[in-house]
């Protein structure tokens, strides 16, 4: 369908040169080809660039990233967190395994994860740079699922501890994610009196106005369609990280008789 719309795009200048032939003799010809080619430019620029737009699902900006080089450097942000705590675990491994294969396929997934076994128990991994070098090339939502990705390894094994959450602050803070961000995603890990309210990034003295406010943005920033350029195991947390924000308005609500 893309390649038709291209083609036919392009017989514009064609047919201007039959309409002023049929106007103007060979000069008539000649004018509409240059009038046509003209318009194909045009055309053709603006749908290339659309085209590019719509298959960048990564890119924030001029710059992009391949899916290839995404999931590795996704898998080494994965590799910092399992190990932040100093040990392996086999149920946090199978987590990565299982998303990777929910993600893109059983085939696709293995070929990754003999790089990640690589990476893992073979190389020193600098979450700073991965992440510049991520930041310009996804876009924010992207990024925000990558950190409750990384929260979810955490938690794989039972519980997150402080060294895993201190590695993923770090990481969040080098992907450009606010602090109110960080402590949003976290806040959907960890229940007690305050989560409702760090989840939709307010403080407990907010006023009930003030609450549906933060309710309707936090939704808006979350909700799955932002993701649906992404494959499915991307999606399902977006749906995820929408039903902490809805549970935790309700919460709120209960809790105020709002």
């Amino acid at each position: 369908m893309e390649y038709s719309s291209t083609k036919e795009i392009l017989m514009i200048k064609y047919i201007g040169a039959v309409i002023g032939f049929a106007y103007r003799g060979i000069i008539g010809a000649i004018a509409g080809y240059l009038i046509g080619s003209l318009l194909d430019s045009l055309f053709f620029k603006n749908n290339k660039t659309t085209t590019s737009r719509s298959r960048s699902p990564f890119s924030s900006s001029e710059q992009s990233v391949t899916p290839g080089d995404f999931e590795l450097n996704l898998l080494s942000l994965c590799s910092i967190v399992i190990k932040a705590d100093g040990q392996v675990s086999q149920r946090e491994m199978d987590y990565v395994r299982q998303y990777f294969v929910q993600a893109y396929g059983k085939e696709r997934a293995n070929a990754t994860f003999r790089t990640f076994n690589e990476v893992i128990k073979k190389r020193e991994i600098s979450a700073q740079r991965i992440c510049a070098y991520l930041t310009p090339r996804t876009r924010r939502e992207v990024r925000l699922q990558i950190v409750h990705f990384l929260f979810g390894i955490a938690q794989a094994d039972g519980s997150v501890s402080v060294s895993e959450v201190d590695q993923i602050s770090l990481i969040a803070g080098y992907l450009q994610l606010s602090r109110g961000e960080f402590e949003s995603i976290k806040a959907m890990f960890f229940k007690n009196a305050e989560s409702a309210y760090k989840i939709l990034e307010i403080e407990k003295s907010a006023t009930d106005a003030e609450v549906k406010k933060a309710y309707r943005n936090m939704a808006k920033k979350y909700h799955p369609d932002k993701l649906q350029h992404m494959d499915e195991a991307y999606r399902q947390g977006a749906e995820e990280k929408f039903t902490k924000v809805q549970e935790a308005y309700e919460t709120i609500q209960k809790e105020r008789g709002i």
